[in-house]
C-alpha cells in the first residue's frame, strides 16, 4: 500500500534555493537602511496569546473571525499565530519596560499568518517588513517614515512605480461625530449597499469607503469626507506633516477614502500604493495609532508605523524586472580533486582560501566521480575559476588552474601563491 506524499500546506510557500538571493537582497536593502534611521531591531514570538490580538484587532473584525490561526495548547490556553506585527510589538515594548518615558524607534521582519484565499503575491504564510515609533506625537516622525520608505523604493529602483496616498483620521471625537454623519448618509443609500457593506453598516462604517465595488462609486464619491470634519488640531497636524513632505520633494495624492476600521487609529494614515500589480495595489500601509497602547493595557503613549508585504515587493521587483545581476551572486572558485588523496587536499585547500580570501565564494566538490563529471559540476556551478589537484600538483605543490567562463588556456600555479594570483584574476572583470 503507497503512502500518500505529504505536500505543502496550501498557501504556506517554500522559498527554493534559486529564489533566496532576491530575498537576501531585498532584506539586506531594508536592515541597511534601519541602520542608517537608527532604528533598532526587534524580534517577537509567532505564536501570542489570542486575546492579544482580539483585543488590539477587535473581535468583530473579519482578521479575528475568520482569518485567524488560533489552536488551545496542552494547559488550555488559546494561543494564535501572530497575523500582524504591530500588536506584537506593542506587548514586548510594554512587558519589557521600553516605553517607560522613551522614544523607541523598532523594526521587524518575519513570518505572519491568516487564512485567507490564497492568490499571487498573497499567501497565508506571508512576510512583513514592520516599522514602529514610540514617544512622539509630531509629524516630524510620521513624515520620517514616509522619507524611509521613499528611499527605500529608490534605492530597490521603485520609485517611479509607486504612488503616496495620504489622509488624516482626526481624532477618536471628532471621528465618532463623522460617523453617525456617514452612517445617516449611506442609510439614505441602503439600496446600493453590497452585502458587505450592509454588514458593517453599524459596526464599521468607516470601511465601506475602502469599497472597491464599482456599481457603488458614484454614492461614495458624494459621501461626506473624513478631511472636511476632522478636529483643528489634526488639521494642522496634518498640514505640517504635508508642508515636510512639500520641502522633501515627496509627491503625494490626499485620498479622503483612505481609512483604517479600528478605533485606535489617529491622524495620518498614508500608504504606497502601485498599479502594476493588478488589483494588488497596496505594497506599504502606516498611520497613527496613538490610542493602541493604552488599550492594550499601557500607559497613553503616542505611535506611529507601517508595513509591508515582502512577497508583493518581491513580485513587483519581478515584474519590473528591476532584480539586479548581483541579487544571486555565482561561485568564485570550484575545487577538485583528481583522486583520493587529492580530495583531502581539495577539502584542506578550501579552508586555506577562505581564509586568505574571505569574500570569495568557493566550493569543494564532494562525492567523488570521474574527472569528466566533476568538471561538468564544475560548470554548472557557475563558477568562474576551478582549481584541480591530482598526483602530479601534489607531488610539486601546485594546482592547475582551469578558467571556466574565458577561452584561456589552463596553468600551474604555486600554491604558495595562490591567494594571490586569484584575488587579482578574480577582480579583473
Amino acid at each position: 500500500m503507497s503512502k500518500k506524499k505529504i505536500q505543502a500546506i496550501r498557501g504556506m510557500n517554500d522559498l527554493l534555493p534559486e529564489q533566496s538571493p532576491l530575498w537576501q537582497y531585498f532584506e539586506g536593502q531594508v536592515r541597511t537602511l534601519m541602520q542608517r534611521y537608527g532604528y533598532s531591531e526587534i524580534r517577537t514570538p509567532i505564536v501570542e496569546q489570542t486575546a492579544l490580538f482580539a483585543r488590539s484587532i477587535g473581535e468583530v473584525t473579519d482578521i479575528v473571525e475568520k482569518e485567524m490561526y488560533t489552536f488551545e495548547d496542552r494547559n488550555g490556553d488559546s494561543l494564535t499565530l501572530r497575523p500582524e506585527g504591530t500588536a506584537s510589538c506593542v506587548r514586548a515594548a510594554m512587558e519589557h519596560g521600553l516605553l517607560h518615558n522613551q522614544v523607541q524607534r523598532l523594526w521587524y521582519q518575519g513570518p505572519m499568518f491568516r487564512h485567507e484565499r490564497p492568490q499571487k503575491g498573497r499567501y497565508r504564510q506571508f512576510h512583513q517588513v514592520g516599522v514602529e515609533a514610540y514617544g512622539l506625537d509630531g509629524p516630524d516622525i510620521d513624515a520620517e517614515l514616509i522619507l524611509l520608505t521613499a528611499r527605500l523604493w529608490k534605492q530597490l529602483g521603485l520609485y517611479e512605480h509607486v504612488t503616496l496616498e495620504l489622509n488624516s483620521l482626526g481624532s477618536a471625537e471628532a471621528r465618532a461625530a463623522y460617523r453617525e454623519l456617514l452612517v445617516a448618509y449611506f442609510e439614505r443609500h441602503h439600496e446600493v449597499l453590497d452585502e458587505d457593506s450592509r454588514r458593517r453598516l453599524h459596526s464599521n462604517p468607516l470601511r465601506i469607503l475602502d469599497s472597491k465595488n464599482p456599481d457603488m462609486a458614484p454614492m461614495l464619491a458624494d459621501a461626506p469626507q473624513l478631511l472636511d470634519h476632522i478636529d483643528a488640531e489634526s488639521r494642522e497636524h496634518f498640514e505640517r506633516l504635508t508642508g515636510l513632505l512639500d520641502a522633501a520633494g515627496i509627491g503625494y495624492t490626499i485620498n479622503p477614502r483612505l481609512v483604517r476600521g479600528l478605533d485606535y487609529y489617529s491622524r495620518t494614515v498614508f500608504e504606497w500604493t502601485t498599479t502594476a500589480l493588478g488589483s494588488q495595489g497596496t505594497v506599504c500601509a502606516g498611520g497613527r495609532y496613538d490610542a493602541l497602547v493604552e488599550q492594550l493595557g499601557g500607559k497613553p503613549t503616542p505611535a506611529v508605523g507601517f508595513a509591508m508585504g515582502i512577497e508583493r515587493l518581491i513580485l513587483l521587483l519581478e515584474t519590473l524586472s528591476l532584480v539586479p545581476q548581483d541579487a544571486d551572486p555565482v561561485l568564485d572558485i570550484y575545487i577538485i580533486g583528481m583522486d583520493e588523496a587529492g580530495s583531502q587536499d581539495a577539502l584542506l585547500l578550501g579552508e586555506t582560501l577562505r581564509e586568505q580570501l574571505p569574500t570569495r565564494r568557493i566550493q569543494v566538490h564532494c562525492g567523488g566521480g570521474s574527472f569528466k563529471s566533476q568538471i561538468k559540476k564544475a560548470d554548472k556551478s557557475g563558477a568562474r575559476l576551478a582549481l584541480l589537484i591530482g598526483e602530479e600538483e601534489r607531488a610539486q605543490q601546485q594546482v592547475t588552474l582551469k578558467f571556466l567562463r574565458d577561452a584561456r588556456d589552463q596553468q600551474r600555479l604555486a600554491q604558495q601563491d595562490l591567494a594571490e594570483t586569484l584575488a587579482d584574476l578574480l577582480d579583473t572583470p
